[in-house]
């Protein structure tokens, strides 16, 4: 019986790497729910000037997913996606304030009842 081949377990260290990249950090959800879907913001991010550094000249542009897409069909067809159609859902649901944050971190007012005092009964003694 030969010698096992040994398992290679640096998985988990490249996919820490891989998520704390931030070479292709994208729009978080909060921002494009408060800032791109505003409809005046929308209507300027859907009709870009030409740009010649972003694909496709800046014009085939999907505001929820805040990606640029390098022909019309391209986009049609990402609008058809399950990956579009799922960050739909998730812009859907409300974001976090900041005061939520704070009170999961352990920052925020708490709604706590005040402390109870025990109350002294008095006590009689028989002599």
């Amino acid at each position: 019986m030969g010698r096992l081949r040994r398992s290679r377990v640096h998985n988990a260290r490249r996919d820490v790497h891989r998520a704390s990249r931030t070479r292709a950090r994208a729009r978080d959800l909060d921002q494009i729910k408060i800032i791109d879907l505003d409809p005046k913001r929308r209507a300027e991010l859907e009709a870009q000037p030409l740009d010649f550094e972003r694909p496709g000249l800046g014009q085939h542009y999907c505001v929820e997913c805040a990606k640029y897409y390098e022909t019309d069909a391209a986009l049609n067809s990402h609008w058809r996606s399950k990956v579009h159609k799922r960050r739909c859902k998730q812009l859907k649901a409300e974001p976090y304030t900041i005061e939520e944050s704070e009170r999961a971190a352990g920052l925020g007012r708490e709604e706590r009842r005040p402390p109870r005092v025990p109350v002294m009964q008095d006590v009689v003694v028989e002599a």
